[in-house]
């Protein structure tokens, strides 16, 4: 999620309604974790809706149902776009509900189902591109574009490619302009979110307009888990989920 010093401000003395529906010009996009449907946890009420396991569906809980959302798997750039089907309730911690054939088309890792989900306007462009979205349940191949997510930079040359660790995870906490404003947010969080492992908070800069703060490494799910659950009732909104910074 990305901050300005004015909006910053406002945010860190305001917390938004814990159910919303995102209204914006610019599409919504993030990265985390996939929640993959199962009857049990819909029976013992965890998510609170329905899915067919057999067939390819998802469900967004904040974007309106019908909204078409690109889903991409950041270790293959495999893609697909689809439909929301409808708007269940899961747990905070995951960015979108899918179902196991999703899984298994995209190639998602198990044990670290890490993807980026797009929100595609219907517009002009998308229109131009003639992209087949899923229709009921046909599976499609997209060629919509993927403006707005943010990528790392891959080098050519093939000596300088970083090895990949999937055991390394972090949690993209806020961008800024300026390193000061950085540190200062830095600095509340060490003050203000208990039980935080401050050695965890790091301070990136990635050019001299962007500056990030992160959280990690986390080699373990469940420590991300808490870390991020402590943020997001600290008052943010949304927070992406790398992996191999």
């Amino acid at each position: 999620m990305k901050f300005k010093f004015l909006i910053f401000i406002i945010f860190i003395f305001s917390c938004s309604p814990h159910s919303q529906t995102f209204v914006s010009k610019k599409p919504y996009s993030a990265k985390g974790f996939a929640y993959v449907y199962n009857d049990y946890d819909f029976q013992n009420r965890i998510i609170l809706g329905k899915l067919n396991n057999d067939k390819s569906q998802i469900s967004h809980q904040n974007l309106k149902t019908g909204t078409l959302i690109k889903i991409i798997n950041p270790k293959n750039n495999k893609s697909i776009i689809l439909k929301n089907i409808k708007r269940i309730k899961y747990p905070d911690f995951y960015k979108i509900l899918i179902t196991k054939p999703i899984m298994d088309e995209l190639q998602l890792s198990a044990d670290l189902p890490i993807l980026e989900i797009l929100e595609i306007k219907k517009n002009k462009l998308f229109v131009a591109e003639k992209a087949k979205i899923y229709n009921e349940e046909k599976k499609i191949s997209s060629k919509a574009p993927v403006t707005s997510v943010k990528i790392s930079n891959i080098s050519k040359d093939k000596k300088k490619k970083k090895i990949n660790n999937p055991n390394k995870i972090f949690i993209h906490i806020a961008s800024f302009y300026s390193v000061d404003t950085a540190n200062f947010l830095k600095q509340r969080i060490v003050k203000e979110v208990s039980d935080f492992d401050i050695n965890k908070l790091k301070i990136k800069q990635i050019s001299n307009k962007e500056t990030l703060v992160i959280s990690g490494p986390y080699n373990s799910v469940n420590l991300l888990k808490n870390d991020y659950i402590k943020l997001k009732t600290f008052g943010f909104e949304e927070l992406d989920i790398y992996t191999n910074e």
